[in-house]
């Protein structure tokens, strides 16, 4: 018998190839549409001045459109229209892999640089409106370091580092509902939600192990959390405190650190990445820690 195996997945992957250019092709037809109507409408009302008064007359297109066309055409979605165009005009942030949900979210956003940095998460992650929509709640993009904002604000090329994207303070969800906890609690607590938990921390970690045990001469010691971030090529050590950051808290990770680098890491991998996730940072112990690999942040409760 004929093995049709071939045939068959190249006619699938037609269909496929065909399937996202027609995906493609409606999306941008449908922004195209949403900018034509938006311009349209400001020059219906006499211009951007005068169309922030002209609400009466989106309101007379709205019923008309409705009863002529169909549903859709609400006084709420003419009006997001008009302002997608005033978003364009502006020169505001675009990407090739957003689609309407997405603009209807990040034209709530005022700041370009945090617009830019929602448009690298929707790439990354294949952000759905919804999801997009529950970063932007959590205020993501405020909780990122002044250093890392000013390298949104720079070109899109720019080399970011493992701790860039760290979050703080870190969201964690508390299913115990008593904000006095201890720290096998939080742990308790990050591994339950352990998938928002990396995302917190950034792209590219994965996790390893809890209370990871490691032996220094007679003693076993235990880090709290082990991950690897794959972008890279990295372990990270993880330490939860819930108090205040002490300078102790910076030699015990740093130990945890050299254990890893001297016991686990290869020579393919770079060195190993230590984050304290504390109650409340300490600015001036950060201050004076001389490990770069070292960082801090702190963590709430949702």
């Amino acid at each position: 018998m004929t093995n049709y195996y071939n045939e068959i997945k190249n006619e699938l992957l037609n269909y496929e190839v065909t399937k996202k250019v027609k995906e493609y092709s409606i999306n941008k037809s449908e922004l195209e549409t949403k900018y034509n109507v938006g311009k349209m409408l400001i020059e219906a009302q006499g211009g951007e001045e005068r169309a922030k008064y002209g609400n009466s007359l989106i309101k007379e297109y709205s019923t008309r459109l409705t009863k002529e066309i169909g549903k859709g055409y609400s006084e709420q979605n003419l009006k997001e229209m008009r302002q997608y165009y005033l978003y364009i005009k502006k020169g505001r942030p675009v990407g090739d892999n957003l689609n309407w949900s997405h603009y209807r979210k990040l034209m709530t956003i005022d700041n370009n640089n945090a617009i830019k940095y929602y448009i690298c998460q929707i790439k990354l992650y294949n952000l759905s409106k919804r999801q997009l929509e529950e970063k932007i709640k959590s205020k993501e993009y405020e909780r990122l370091s002044e250093e890392t904002k000013n390298k949104l604000s720079l070109d899109s090329t720019c080399e970011y580092e493992i701790t860039d994207f760290v979050k703080n303070p870190i969201i964690i969800k508390n299913t115990k509902g008593d904000n006095n906890i201890t720290e096998k609690v939080l742990q308790k607590l990050i591994l339950e939600d352990l998938d928002n938990f990396l995302l917190e921390l950034g792209e590219g970690f994965t996790y390893i192990a809890n209370e990871y045990k490691i032996k220094m001469d007679n003693t076993y010691n235990y880090i709290d959390l082990l991950l690897f971030n794959y972008i890279y090529n990295a372990f990270v050590v993880v330490e939860l405190k819930t108090t205040k950051l002490e300078k102790e808290h910076i030699g015990q990770i740093e130990v945890y650190m050299n254990y890893i680098d001297e016991n686990i890491k290869t020579i393919y991998q770079n060195k190993t990445i230590g984050i304290i996730i504390a109650k409340e940072g300490n600015k001036y112990v950060m201050k004076y820690c001389s490990d770069p690999r070292i960082y801090n942040t702190t963590y709430i409760f949702n």
